[in-house]
């Protein structure tokens, strides 16, 4: 719980526009289960996708509909121009000034994390959350298969 709490300490950032292509699915924030398969199915994609920038690999939630259900897309990020393979999809998104959280527990916790994220950080900041793409980083000091490391989530904020 304490590294939950240290979470709540963002850095701010401005991120330019980016593309994401990967597999993406449907889910509702009470049904996610199925997102540790999803990315299952998704590695053997990683470095064979045209226009594969670094090897971050990325969570993106996106297309909000009110009702608690959203899209997930496991990716990586490509040059806005590439094709993208047969079953993946490619997403792009736009500039956005972001609240920066650092996940350092076991994958397995980061719900807690996101959590913290939306039921306290919001009131306690002062800062406004906008209706955009929000997603997970994971850098190369994250270990899939033990699921330990650094994740960063990136919340969208108002400028």
């Amino acid at each position: 719980m304490e590294e939950t709490i240290a979470a709540l300490n963002p850095r701010f950032e401005e991120r330019g526009a980016f593309s994401i292509a990967g597999l993406s699915e449907r889910y509702n924030h009470s049904e996610i289960a199925g997102i540790p398969a999803q990315w299952q199915r998704f590695v053997p994609h990683i470095g064979k996708i045209p226009g594969q920038v670094g090897w971050t690999t990325y969570g993106v939630c996106h297309n909000f509909d009110g009702a608690g259900n959203f899209d997930y897309i496991c990716g990586v990020e490509v040059s806005g121009d590439s094709p993208v393979p047969e079953g993946l999809m490619q997403l792009s998104v736009d500039a956005q000034k972001y609240a920066v959280f650092t996940h350092r527990d076991h994958i397995s916790q980061i719900g807690k994390t996101w959590d913290a994220i939306y039921n306290s950080w919001p009131k306690m900041s002062g800062h406004a959350l906008v209706q955009a793409p929000q997603f997970e980083s994971y850098g190369p000091d994250f270990n899939p298969r033990a699921g330990t490391g650094v994740v960063e989530i990136w919340i969208p904020i108002g400028r």
